[in-house]
């Protein structure tokens, strides 16, 4: 696990001193080695830098730039199955001097070119500069568990494992989009593959960048689609072969990713998908793997009981801490530096905590982000369904129509309703479009387009997100297995594996997604969405598996999200907070916020008034962002 950084300068401007800034920018990536190389090209300079976290190959051998031949590397991730690779790689006659991934990455791609891609089972970010095809490649992991940003614009690329290293280059011009901050402001992330900035992107998953030395011209290209796997043909395995080869799947996936040679733990929740992965990992080892909780002082929020009954069980090595309001407001201020861009999702800060508490026992933790997209675990996916099918299409646009006239705010009774504006908003869009993946789109946001432009005077925004798939979904008939397909490539990756990656990866540890291994993937994706949810039981599969290890009345429950009780401590011990970086002085500042009509919203929800504190949390945390990132440089 590590951090990468580069430029590919066509105007020759970049030099030595502003790659090792943009590299150094994420020392917390890689704290244990750094490197650094410019290569004067006839048509450009070319920096590739490294910071490296040793997990694999302690030794100085693992050390980057690494070069083979013609070719030179720098890696973020980890290829699991490199031991096999490497020895296909052996029959060929390759030698190798480390005993790590990185080089049989590197041989790989000169034996294979980019089909090295099919053969790695892993996580990865890695840049290839390939002076046989005067070319430089970006590449990105097929689910998008590690991140990779790039600027280009006025001939110059430059590439980073976080935001922060784009703005160490001295050139990089922090301008805001405010088509991005107007889809922050709805969904709480920003959907890739654009960011807060002007002519930057998100290298999607499953894509590379090729970059042409010589024609000075750049090109995006994809190389694996989930939906592709939600195009095939249904399985024909029946229920229990389906059962049974869903767990050897999930052993397979879970014990690769403890491969390392430092400790390993695991986060544990006391949910289905966190409990599987204890479960199974316990299953098969002979020594105690450890596991990590977080609680709260608030009994409402709190599941630490639960998790500590099924470490019990499972006799794990297990971690405990209970958090309150003051750990939350450690947190909150180093929340820009984690999340160089805004970036709000409610449990942030149960995530930062959990991985600051792992790090003083291991330096990788195993983390269950996709079950609910892979095994259809949300209840949004049926909220999605059931709105629009519940109905003619013709009476739902009908009474969309009406609504349309009618303010809520003149309706009595429900007027008072906890948030009922904005999801009198949302079910108008929904019964106007008709189609579930616009209704997951319009349940996904915490502000609709109109709130937006009411709390900032923006327009709505011109992007195209994954959220508004529709000839690209023709092809998967259930409706179930299309949400689960959009979740995948939204909510999933720009939202949960972010989340994960930053907070890990700001104590120095490495987060891994067993869930994410795309051999489990592609099979869930062909397997009929009757055996998803049976007999109204979501994750039908998954428990089903889960109780082979863990009895089911330790784990039937109702589902908690993974979240802090912000929306008490707001309104309490954080109250101070809030309103400091929402006054009227300091959104001013910023210059994005209609300052009276958030003063107003703020002031109703200090008052008990049933508004949705993440709407005020998502303008929070962009105060934040900005006086961190915009004010401070």
């Amino acid at each position: 696990m590590c951090g990468i950084a580069g430029f590919i300068d066509f105007s020759k401007r970049s030099d030595f001193q502003l790659l090792k800034s943009m590299t150094d920018a994420m020392t917390h990536r890689g704290p244990n080695d750094a490197g650094y190389e410019v290569f004067e090209q006839e048509h450009a300079m070319i920096g590739l830098g490294q910071r490296r976290l040793s997990i694999l190959d302690l030794s100085a051998s693992g050390h980057q730039p690494m070069h083979f031949d013609a070719y030179t590397i720098i890696f973020n991730g980890e290829i699991y199955n490199f031991r096999e690779i490497r020895a296909e790689l052996e029959l060929l006659g390759y030698t190798f001097q480390s005993d790590g991934d990185t080089e049989v990455l590197l041989k790989g791609y000169a034996a294979w070119q980019e089909n090295i891609l099919d053969k790695c089972i892993g996580m990865f970010a890695f840049v290839i500069y390939d002076r046989k095809k005067n070319e430089v490649v970006l590449f990105r992991d097929r689910a998008g568990v590690k991140p990779l940003y790039y600027y280009w614009h006025q001939q110059q690329l430059f590439f980073s494992s976080e935001l922060k290293g784009l703005m160490a280059h001295t050139a990089f011009p922090k301008v805001i989009d405010p088509n991005s901050l107007s889809l922050f402001l709805q969904y709480s992330y920003i959907p890739g593959p654009y960011t807060i900035f002007r002519h930057t992107r998100k290298l999607s998953p499953g894509h590379l960048l090729r970059v042409s030395l010589q024609r000075r011209e750049v090109e995006e290209a994809g190389y694996w689609n989930v939906l592709k796997s939600y195009q095939q043909e249904v399985t024909k395995l029946t229920e229990t072969e389906v059962i049974d080869h869903t767990r050897s799947l999930l052993h397979s996936a879970y014990n690769y990713r403890m491969v390392a040679d430092v400790p390993v733990g695991v986060f544990l929740s006391g949910g289905y998908d966190s409990s599987s992965v204890a479960a199974i990992l316990q299953s098969d080892s002979s020594s105690k793997i450890k596991t990590f909780t977080i609680g709260y002082k608030e009994a409402a929020w709190d599941e630490s009981a639960e998790a500590r009954k099924i470490a019990g069980f499972l006799g794990t090595d297990h971690h405990e801490w209970i958090v309150g309001p003051e750990e939350a407001r450690g947190v909150l201020e180093h929340l820009p530096e984690i999340y160089d861009e805004p970036f709000a999702d409610n449990s942030t800060v149960p995530t930062t905590l959990v991985s600051q508490f792992a790090a003083k026992e291991v330096k990788v933790v195993l983390s269950a982000d996709g079950g609910d997209e892979l095994f259809a675990g949300y209840n949004k996916f049926n909220q999605s369904i059931r709105y629009t099918s519940s109905m003619p299409q013709m009476v739902q646009r009908s009474i969309s129509g009406v609504m349309s006239l009618v303010s809520p705010e003149l309706i009595p009774y429900f007027n008072k309703q906890y948030n009922f504006s904005s999801r009198y908003e949302k079910m108008k869009l929904i019964w106007a479009s008709g189609k579930p993946q616009q209704a997951l789109k319009y349940i996904s946001q915490y502000l609709t387009e109109a709130e937006v432009s009411q709390y900032t005077g923006l327009a709505k925004s011109s992007y195209k997100t994954n959220f508004d798939l529709n000839g690209e979904l023709g092809n998967i008939a259930d409706p179930l297995n299309r949400l689960l397909a959009v979740d995948y490539k939204t909510f999933l990756v720009d939202n949960n594996l972010v989340k994960v990656d930053r907070a890990t990866m700001s104590v120095s540890i490495e987060g891994r997604e067993p869930m994410l291994d795309h051999r489990l993937v592609e099979f869930l994706a062909q397997v009929p969405t009757s055996l998803k949810t049976k007999g109204g039981v979501n994750k039908y599969i998954l428990k089903e598996i889960v109780h082979k290890y863990i009895p089911r009345e330790l784990m039937e429950r109702p589902k908690r999200p993974f979240i802090a009780p912000l929306q008490e401590w707001f309104r309490d011990e954080l109250k101070e907070q809030m309103r400091y970086y929402l006054t009227g002085e300091r959104l001013a500042r910023s210059g994005f916020f209609q300052v009276k009509e958030v003063e107003k919203l703020l002031e109703h929800y200090l008052a008990g008034g049933k508004v949705s504190h993440q709407k005020l949390w998502n303008m929070l945390v962009f105060q934040l962002w900005y006086s961190r990132w915009i004010e401070k440089l």
